[in-house]
């Protein structure tokens, strides 16, 4: 598939500048070579692509990354965007849909596969979390402790309390455990 991908975006006039196999390669790919879009997969071997956008705004400040997935769920929308990528398209999308998708990213735009923009925008009884919020409560499933969550996002541990009573209030739930639990069903956090 990566072969075919790159193919038709080079003969679609795109300049294919690299490619990668791995979540690490791709970092490194992108940290050396800067391209002004970087196509990555959220499921890679390795690091995953949501992690690659995440090191990439450091690595790669100037490259925008468009996502590119089968999996098409609000939780990844939403972990996506926190991560601060520049575009979503679905695999399943016609190839031209993906051509517009680097181009609109390319041009410092944001692009939201349609099928997924639907999703994304129609009726959902989920609250709204915060991104701090989804980040602490991501972190807590992980089984870290306020202190390590507070480290991990540069912020003390009584504010990370303090995200943690917010996102019990909003998902209703009486303890922390229940608020992860209420979250991940509700495809909050992934």
């Amino acid at each position: 598939m990566l072969e075919a991908v790159a193919e038709f975006l080079a003969v679609s006039g795109i300049e294919v500048v690299a490619r990668a196999r791995d979540g690490e390669e791709a970092l490194a790919r992108i940290a050396e070579r800067q391209p002004a879009v970087a196509l990555v997969d959220v499921r890679m071997p390795g690091i995953d692509g949501l992690e690659v956008a995440r090191r990439a705004r450091r690595a790669a400040p100037g490259t925008s990354i468009l996502l590119y997935t089968g999996y098409g769920d609000r939780a990844v929308l939403a972990e996506a965007f926190d991560a601060g990528v520049g575009g979503f398209v679905l695999k399943e999308a016609p190839l031209d849909d993906l051509l517009r998708a680097v181009r609109t990213v390319a041009a410092g735009k944001t692009y939201v596969d349609p099928v997924l923009a639907a999703s994304a925008i129609g009726p959902s009884t989920a609250p709204r979390l915060t991104p701090r919020e989804r980040d602490v409560l991501r972190l807590l499933a992980d089984g870290l402790s306020n202190e390590e969550i507070g480290k991990e996002l540069f912020i003390s541990a009584e504010t990370v309390r303090g995200y943690i009573r917010k996102a019990m209030d909003k998902l209703g739930a009486d303890t922390r455990t229940e608020a992860v639990a209420a979250a991940l069903r509700q495809n909050l956090i992934a």
